[in-house]
C-alpha cells in the first residue's frame, strides 16, 4: 500500500531524528548534517525542509529524547499521592533507568549535546528553553501536593523540580560512571528527599 504524502514526511523525520542520535553521540560537535542525511537516506535539504536547520534537527532530536523520558515519570507517579510519596517514586523511577542496557549509550548522547550547545551561541538559549519546558512538567507534576498540611505552590514545585533534576542526573551519571557503586533505589529516594525542606522549597 503506498504511504500518504503525512506518512512518508513522518518516516523521513523518524529516519532523520535516528540518524542524528547515533551520530551526534559517536561525534558529538563534529557531528555533520551530510553524514546524518546520508545515514537516513535522505539529502541535507530533507533536513532543512522538515526541521528549517540542523539546530532545529538537534532541537527536535532533545524533545524526542526528554518527551518519553518525562512521560514515563508522569505514569509511574500516583496522581493522588503526597509530595514525599511523589518524589520518591520519581527517584526510584531514575533509579531504574540507570539499570537500562541503553543507559550509556543515553549518557553519551546527552553529554554530547550538552557539548553542542556549549559550542554553539544559537542553539545554547534554545537547547536550555527546551529543557527548561520539560522541567515545567515535572514542576506540574508535583504542583498542589500536600506536604506538611499544606499544597505545593507552582512557585515551590518549580523550585523543587529544578532541585530534584539537578541531584538525579548526578546520582544517575556517577551509578553509570561507576563512582557510587549499586546506590540502590532507597539511597535515590532517601536523598531525594532530604530535599524537601523549607530552604530549597522556599516562599509559597
Amino acid at each position: 500500500m503506498r504511504m500518504t504524502r503525512a506518512e512518508a514526511k513522518e518516516r523521513n523525520r523518524r529516519a532523520l531524528l535516528a540518524a542524528a542520535r547515533l551520530i551526534v553521540a559517536r561525534d558529538g560537535h563534529r557531528a555533520r548534517l551530510e553524514e546524518i542525511a546520508e545515514r537516513a537516506g535522505l539529502t541535507t535539504g530533507a533536513v532543512y525542509s522538515l526541521f528549517g536547520s540542523k539546530n532545529g534537527l538537534l532541537l527536535a532530536l532533545v524533545g524526542d529524547h526528554l518527551g518519553p523520558h518525562y512521560e514515563g515519570v508522569e505514569r509511574a507517579v500516583p496522581a493522588g499521592a503526597g509530595l514525599t510519596e511523589a518524589v520518591e517514586t520519581f527517584a526510584r523511577h531514575y533509579r531504574r533507568l540507570c539499570d537500562d542496557p541503553g543507559a550509556l549509550r543515553e549518557l553519551s548522547f546527552e553529554i554530547s549535546l550538552q557539548d553542542l550547545a556549549l559550542r554553539d551561541p544559537g542553539l545554547q538559549p534554545r537547547l536550555a528553553a527546551s529543557v527548561r519546558a520539560h522541567e515545567e512538567r515535572l514542576a506540574a507534576l508535583l504542583a498542589a501536593r500536600g506536604h506538611d498540611g499544606t499544597a505545593l505552590t507552582p512557585r515551590q514545585a518549580a523550585r523543587l523540580a529544578t532541585a530534584l533534576r539537578a541531584l538525579l542526573i548526578g546520582l544517575s551519571q556517577a551509578v553509570l560512571l561507576g563512582h557510587a557503586g549499586a546506590a540502590p533505589e532507597e539511597y535515590f529516594a532517601a536523598t531525594a528527599r532530604a530535599l524537601i525542606t523549607p530552604g530549597v522549597l522556599g516562599p509559597p
